[in-house]
């Protein structure tokens, strides 16, 4: 499961809008590398066969199955602050994450397959 907030929404349509990409959808993955040792990937994508999808006001959010197990219960939200503007993972599954938000260290055994 993935939750995503209604502000995360409202900027994702909006982001969609502005690049008149209609259909496509917020593509969430995980990487190797970063500071903690994974890190978030994130773009505008065609939803796949075999993607897991979350919807919200008519937008999507989109993982792929190997991505999924390290963000099964994570928030998607949209942030302006000080530690910078975008879209932030907020992930249960993290051990630890970096100051700058876009990496983590999976917690030891969390990682659950769907």
């Amino acid at each position: 499961m993935l939750t995503i907030t209604e502000n995360a929404a409202r900027h994702l349509r909006a982001m969609i809008e502005e690049k008149g990409e209609p259909g496509k959808c917020l593509r969430i993955f995980i990487e190797r590398g970063g500071c903690a040792g994974m890190s978030y990937g994130m773009t505008l994508d065609a939803e796949q066969q075999g993607d897991f999808s979350a919807e919200r006001d008519g937008v999507k959010v989109i993982v792929d199955p190997a991505s999924l197990q390290y963000l099964h219960g994570s928030t998607v939200d949209y942030c302006d602050d000080l530690a910078g503007t975008g879209f932030r993972i907020q992930n249960p599954n993290a051990s630890r994450s970096c100051g700058c938000g876009t990496s983590f260290e999976p917690a030891e055994g969390e990682a659950h397959a769907h």
